[in-house]
């Protein structure tokens, strides 16, 4: 059994979401593993630096679930201010690879772990003196 190592957030903020979206989505298996562990942690301490609140997140993943990662890839301002970028990046990179509904269900549960995660670091930023 691998025990994991730990990773400061400067090396899992290093980690290139895009990749693992496009290499995780499509199959089940170890990539979809490091994609809802690492990639999660990586979008999150992105999404963290720039000032998104883990309700945007979660909004963003009822539009994925409603009109598909294709259209939420295409909307101006997926997440609020400068978090738009990485977010269209982050949809972008999922639509290449999402064929139908099941695919859009699995963004959506991505970016609702993605949420989770950046509620944490939120929560034990908040209750740290």
């Amino acid at each position: 059994m691998n025990t994991p190592h730990p990773q400061s957030d400067s090396l899992l903020a290093e980690l290139d979401v895009e990749i693992l979206l496009r290499f995780g989505l499509p199959t089940p298996g170890p990539h979809r593993s490091t994609l809802f562990g690492d990639g999660a942690v990586a979008a999150a301490i992105t999404a963290d630096r720039l000032g998104v609140l883990p309700r945007a997140l979660v909004f963003l993943g009822e539009v994925v679930r409603s009109g598909g990662t294709r259209f939420a890839a295409e909307l101006p301002e997926p997440l609020p201010g400068p978090a738009a970028a990485a977010a269209r990046d982050w949809l972008q990179a999922a639509a290449m690879v999402v064929q139908d509904p099941t695919g859009d269900q699995l963004v959506a549960r991505w970016l609702d772990a993605v949420a989770a995660v950046l509620a944490l670091r939120v929560t034990h930023r908040e209750a740290t003196p």
